[in-house]
């Protein structure tokens, strides 16, 4: 008896090819916490504690092993492993595909990472993912390190009481909720952005897709509510709700590794702009990059903790530091989650991308950074597809990066002083300065 004829399948646009497999990269990563997933328990930070800060976190595979992932490994890869497969074939190797294709990949190593946690292993899968301190930037030759120890040194050597009034921390987590939740209102409008105590946090902030965690209990200062109100809310949390708000680039509302520098790094960046970042914050960030360094090179959790209590941590702040370092890796060094060198590799790399774009007269790409979750590699090819339906202009955008104009002659004369920063010139203000 002859086979039935199959049904036939309806047509389908590139735009719709595209939504449904971006959708499933959304839909199969989602269990995916790396965070959560690599976290310590607080009885890891007391032992420590008590021990006079002196001896060495025992945090082992078997640890990690007890805290749950929320997916069956092998499943996932192979989820990942048939999306992958579908996009090779409906999509071929154009742009669009090549940016889903690298992101489905991705996530294959960041499960592979998840199993290997408290193994050399995940060092060398988070070294893949996220990068290396000895990573070079497009010059070929100045290394992430580089930058972090020339940015060290200047850092190190400002006066913070010759720069301007210290900002008390005198005000709490309830009333900073208040403040924020204002704020925030007024830049999204309709759309409601919450900020939310919570109890579980480590860092006094974090931000989610449409949320902002506070931990209670911390202080903050007026400094720190408009660095949260930048960094978090006009970065982190619109570039989601932009990414959300694609009915095709679905891919945009999530953060694989390879936006993890762009992300941080535009932050940093905006922090800048807006005048609101302040040495001390500036080394909170460039010293992490710096840690993981030491960590690489073979410096263990007591090493890595004491020199940050060098550089004037209080002893709390010293573990939780390192512990960002260690967490996931091998606490006896050579071994690190290298996720925070992020800050300094996003931070050059972000600049150099506007200073370009308007030396170049391409200015028209440098919105789409705002579009959701990007990578600067992806920008070129949202920007072509854009006309064609397939990416929708970003909503929230700072005002600086809406009207160019000032930010152009920022970035130009940054262009011009690069160009003259040689040793030559650096030497004459020197002279200058000493007279």
């Amino acid at each position: 008896m002859p086979d039935s004829p199959r049904a036939p399948r309806p047509w389908l646009s590139y735009k719709e090819r595209v939504s449904r497999l971006a959708q499933r990269i959304v839909e199969a990563q989602r269990p995916i916490r790396v965070l959560n997933a690599i976290k310590w328990d607080s009885s890891v930070f007391e032992s420590f504690r008590d021990s006079g800060w002196r001896r060495l976190p025992n945090v082992s595979a078997e640890d990690y092993a007890r805290i749950g992932l929320g997916f069956d490994p092998d499943s996932k890869r192979s989820e990942f492993a048939a999306i992958i497969h579908d996009i090779n074939n409906d999509l071929a190797h154009d742009g669009v595909g090549d940016i889903l294709r690298h992101t489905a990949e991705q996530y294959v190593d960041v499960v592979g990472m998840l199993q290997a946690r408290g193994t050399p292993r995940f060092y060398e899968l988070s070294r893949r993912l996220y990068g290396s301190p000895k990573d070079v930037f497009s010059d070929g030759d100045t290394r992430v390190r580089d930058v972090a120890q020339q940015m060290y040194d200047i850092l190190t050597g400002l006066d913070d009481s010759v720069l301007g009034a210290e900002t008390p921390r005198d005000i709490p987590a309830e009333h900073a909720v208040e403040v924020l939740n204002a704020r925030l209102s007024e830049y999204f409008g309709e759309r409601t952005v919450r900020v939310i105590l919570d109890d579980g946090i480590v860092a006094d902030a974090a931000a989610g897709s449409d949320y902002i965690k506070v931990r209670r209990g911390a202080m903050f200062s007026e400094r720190d509510l408009k660095l949260l109100e930048v960094h978090e809310g006009w970065v982190h949390v619109a570039t989601s709700m932009n990414g959300q708000a694609q009915p095709v680039a679905r891919w945009l509302s999530i953060g694989p590794p390879r936006v993890a520098s762009t992300q941080e790094g535009l932050a940093a960046l905006l922090e800048v702009l807006t005048l609101t970042s302040h040495p001390l914050r500036a080394r909170r960030l460039n010293d992490r990059v710096l840690a993981v360094d030491k960590a690489e090179d073979g410096a263990n959790f007591l090493e890595v903790f004491e020199w940050f209590r060098t550089e004037g941590y209080d002893e709390e702040t010293c573990f939780w530091n390192t512990q960002r370092v260690f967490r996931g890796g091998v606490t006896s060094g050579g071994a690190p989650f290298t996720k925070d060198i992020v800050y300094t590799h996003g931070i050059v790399s972000t600049l150099n991308f506007l200073v370009s774009a308007i030396a170049l007269g391409r200015a028209d790409l440098i919105r789409w950074l705002y579009v959701g979750k990007v990578a600067l590699a992806d920008l070129r090819v949202i920007a072509e597809h854009a006309h064609e339906g397939l990416v929708r202009p970003p909503r929230y955008v700072p005002p600086m990066f809406r009207d160019l104009n000032g930010l152009s002659i920022w970035l130009g004369i940054s262009s011009f002083w690069g160009k003259l920063k040689n040793e030559a010139v650096q030497e004459h203000f020197r002279k200058q300065l000493r007279c």
